[in-house]
């Protein structure tokens, strides 16, 4: 669990291709207080650590992981957002993160408003609403505006300089978890229509119809 506040950005150094996936071999300066099987988000999505040097951990993502997230964009030298796993009894400043990449969406431009940065990505917004929560790259953040098939959200200076998402270009691929909540929501509801239906169906036949 994680709650997309990014600790730090990090920098691949090593990519190794093995059984299908890849082993990621990443700098982050909180190397040391790492253990082998701790979890740490990579542009959100929640990878193991399998092995570490003085200052480098590494982790093996697998190929689902490869397909659904962007991670296997990744050269040597990239630089990505890092957060360590959320401890009990810290305050949850940013929102409920599982670190379960949904899908990818596409970079399209930013604009300056004030002293924010409004970013806009193409992305299918079912479940995106004003003002909900969305991990981009891991990066817990406020929707601003929602459109047909784009969403738009507003980043503050701080953000911009602690996280990677001042380093897009318009075409790049960023990582995307939207909230929790809105999934489960929709299941529920789900549930509930199939079984009203389900209940009417019967409801007809036991009557002769």
């Amino acid at each position: 669990m994680f709650t997309g506040l990014i600790e730090q950005i990090g920098t691949v150094k090593n990519i190794e291709q093995k059984n299908g996936g890849k082993v990621f071999e990443i700098f982050a300066t909180f190397t040391q207080e790492l253990k082998i099987g701790e979890s740490v988000a990579i542009n959100g999505a929640c990878q193991s650590v399998i092995n570490k040097t003085k200052d480098t951990f590494s982790v093996f993502c697998m190929p689902e992981s490869l397909k659904r997230t962007n991670l296997d964009l990744l050269k040597i030298n990239s630089q990505v957002n890092l957060e360590r796993a959320l401890l009990l009894g810290q305050r949850l400043d940013g929102h409920i993160v599982q670190g379960h990449i949904d899908s990818k969406a596409k970079y399209l431009n930013a604009k300056n408003q004030g002293e924010a940065r409004v970013f806009e990505f193409e992305y299918d917004t079912k479940y995106i609403v004003e003002k909900g929560s969305i991990a981009i790259n891991g990066v817990s953040l406020t929707i601003s505006e929602v459109k047909g098939n784009s969403f738009c959200v507003s980043l503050i200076p701080q953000t911009l300089e602690r996280t990677n998402l001042k380093f897009l270009k318009t075409g790049d691929i960023v990582n995307i978890e939207v909230d929790i909540f809105a999934k489960y929501i929709e299941k529920f509801l789900s549930a509930q229509n199939n079984k009203e239906e389900k209940i009417s169906l019967e409801f007809l036949r036991e009557n002769g119809f």
